[in-house]
């Protein structure tokens, strides 16, 4: 047997050194690349655009060295890129012309996608387009870069060099209908070969990842972005297919998640809200990174800062949003389930039974509502808030919206909050107890009106003493002219219309009996180099510390996603419970740890209270990494971060991504087969859990 495979080897050996001999005789590789100048050009341009979308994107030693994705996106290009020659000498151009767009394309928005939301797009986003245009002047100032329209150059040389061969009568050659089969042949089989070599190549835990697709990321830099892009079309529409074949399966490993879950106990703050009303913010955009920061001594959030530090105030707590950004962030915070892993629940999964704060609160004899002074059918909330258990959405419709009192996307909030008081006056005066929840609007990207904010300066002011003893104060511009520094204007302005929403509630008594919650519902998206410029200004230079600078702040890429935690904050007028809560903490824990508080509780709920689970809680993120207090994990990358410095073991690290893994399929399965419905799940899940 080992002798037949030495032989056979030895064929193939010698087989290979005769054809690299003939083809440096008869310049095979130059005769070959001289016949097919359209096919290699738009193989090679499609192939640069998707090396250059991955070194834009994912800053890895590893991704720069990858050369699977190379394999896997030059075996696509050559498969679809071989039907071609099909077609006449004349028309082959049309063909290619047509597919480096397409795969242009592919490029350039996820190029763009990447930029907002650090991930790759998916074929799920087409049911979303309808919310694109209201944030399109927020695309093109804050995500649009020039590097997107590098992709462009792709095309613009494939129709240069058909050009030239034009006028060099290169389509005159006459090629029969056989020559044509016989080429495309030939061409799919190389194509196919290579896509084998590439296959083979894979591991398991890659061939699993690709199957599931929620890390993207990873998928890219193994798969390329062509077989990924692909891979997610077939992935996006295995929602309706499982649906109808799937449900035993997803039911059974539901039930299975929830019966080994340690049920959740009372604690110091059971019940401790019980039957007080509840206002909650929605806080757009609202980072943590704006809390206790000041410049020449003014705060950027004093109300804010205030109620954190009398209320509990949740320093190191994260959304975890995806595609459905602000919409996500509602799910979450209201049902303690992830994002959907394909769409989003909001606009593809309205139609679900959901036990959400509301709901659960309306059980109690609670009236709920929510307020948004923007288009009901945004993120289609008209529909998602009745599912949700809202008895009532007050949207744009029930505000007066003018000209002069909008900023950026619509009402601003100051006249929002203003004219939201009346609403709940009423309220108060027909309904005891009330939960409602309030959205706001102004702190949304792209943060560039700023002659409508209140005037707040972001630069760095020093007094100077001169030698003949004169003083003169000295501006830098640190922040001043960034995106992150109009980003501190815009937070400023909504902390002192929230400061003076506060003190309206306060002088028309609906504070009273009241429980004031507050979070931001994700990060604002700004570049890390604003961040640098933050920790690290070089007044002197007006430029950044040198890294061996004693005072330098290392900010990587790492530092940059911890950095975007946002405020989660419970006040009460009556009670200063001045309680920081510094363990990791996502929003899924919301529901668990402000219901026990609230005398409410969803069997169901992903997180926990907090007050529970303590220092062992972790945070999942839609990508699949994860957090603890102990690390941050980075799924893409399979490395993480010691957060006290030390080592930690590979089964801690086995442990927390299986968790991850099965808590990312349950929460989907529950959305997408509607798990929650009793006629479709029945009690045996309930008693079984």
């Amino acid at each position: 047997m080992k002798k037949k495979i030495e032989d056979n080897f030895k064929k193939i050996k010698d087989k290979s050194i005769k054809f690299c001999k003939r083809a440096k005789k008869e310049h095979l590789i130059k005769n070959y690349c001289k016949n097919n100048i359209l096919f290699l050009t738009f193989v090679i341009t499609c192939l640069i655009n998707s090396t250059m979308l991955r070194f834009f994107t994912m800053h890895t030693v590893e991704n720069y060295l990858a050369f699977k994705p190379i394999l896997a996106d030059i075996s696509i290009l050559i498969i679809f890129g071989s039907f071609g020659y099909l077609f006449k000498n004349k028309n082959r151009f049309a063909y290619f012309m047509t597919l480096e767009i397409f795969f242009t394309f592919i490029c350039m928005v996820n190029s763009i996608y990447y930029t907002f939301y650090t991930s790759f797009a998916s074929a799920s986003m087409l049911s979303l387009t309808q919310f694109i245009a209201p944030v399109g002047d927020a695309v093109v100032e804050n995500v649009l870069q020039l590097k997107d329209l590098l992709y462009l150059i792709g095309p613009i040389i494939l129709i240069a060099v058909h050009v030239l061969l034009k006028k060099k009568n290169y389509y005159t050659n006459i090629d029969n209908k056989k020559e044509r089969k016989q080429k495309t042949l030939k061409t799919l089989i190389t194509g196919g070969i290579l896509i084998v070599l590439f296959t083979v190549t894979l591991s398991s835990l890659e061939i699993g990842r690709f199957a599931k697709q929620w890390n993207r990321e990873y998928i890219v830099m193994r798969f390329g972005i062509y077989i990924y892009q692909f891979n997610d079309v077939v992935v996006s529409l295995q929602p309706k297919i499982n649906s109808i074949f799937g449900y035993d399966k997803a039911k059974k490993n539901f039930g299975e998640y929830f019966e080994g879950r340690d049920a959740e106990t009372t604690n110091e703050y059971s019940n401790i809200l019980e039957g007080k009303n509840v206002i909650a913010i929605h806080a757009e955009s609202l980072q943590t990174v704006a809390l206790n920061r000041s410049f020449n001594g003014v705060e950027v959030t004093p109300n804010l800062n205030r109620i954190a530090k009398e209320g509990m105030y949740f320093s190191n707590f994260y959304s975890q949003v995806s595609v459905g950004t602000s919409s996500d962030a509602e799910l979450t915070y209201n049902t303690s389930l992830m994002p959907t892993q394909s769409g989003t629940a909001f606009v593809s999964y309205f139609d679900r039974k959901y036990i959400a704060i509301p709901a659960l609160l309306k059980e109690k004899g609670y009236y709920t509502f929510s307020m948004h002074a923007n288009n009901a059918d945004f993120w289609n909330r008209r529909a998602m808030h009745q599912s949700l258990g809202y008895d009532k959405f007050y949207s744009k419709e029930t505000y007066k919206v003018t000209k002069d009192n909008t900023i950026g996307l619509g009402l601003s909030d100051k006249e929002f909050f203003k004219q939201s008081i009346t609403k709940l006056q009423r309220i108060k005066e027909q309904n005891q107890p009330f939960y409602g929840l309030l959205i706001t609007l102004t702190n949304h990207t792209p943060f560039s009106e700023v002659e409508k904010y209140d005037p707040f300066e972001v630069n760095l002011k020093e007094m100077v003493t001169h030698e003949d003893g004169t003083e003169e104060e000295v501006i830098y511009p640190y922040m001043e002219g960034t995106k992150l520094g109009n980003y501190f204007k815009s937070v400023h302005y909504a902390d002192a219309a929230l400061g003076q929403f506060l003190n309206d509630l306060d002088s028309n008594g609906l504070l009273d009996n009241t429980v004031f919650i507050l979070y931001g519902d994700h990060d604002a998206r700004l570049p890390k180099k604003d961040y640098q410029r933050l920790f690290n200004y070089n007044k002197e230079t007006n430029g950044l510390l040198d890294a061996d600078n004693p005072e330098y702040v290392e900010f990587d890429s790492y530092q940059y996603e911890l950095n975007r935690k946002v405020p989660f904050i419970i006040w009460t007028k009556d009670k200063k419970y001045e309680k920081e809560i510094t363990d990791v903490m996502g929003m899924y824990d919301v529901l668990p740890t402000l219901g026990n508080m609230l005398g409410i509780k969803n069997p169901y709920a992903l997180g926990h209270d907090i007050f529970n689970i303590k220092e062992n809680n972790i945070v999942v993120f839609p990508n699949g990494n994860w957090l603890t207090n102990k690390i941050y994990y980075n799924s893409q990358k399979s490395e993480y971060l010691s957060l006290d410095g030390d080592a930690i073991s590979e089964d801690y690290i086995k442990e927390k991504n299986d968790y991850t893994e099965k808590l990312l399929g349950v929460s989907d399965n529950i959305i997408v087969f509607n798990l929650l419905n009793e006629d479709n799940n029945g009690k045996n899940n309930k008693e079984g859990s």
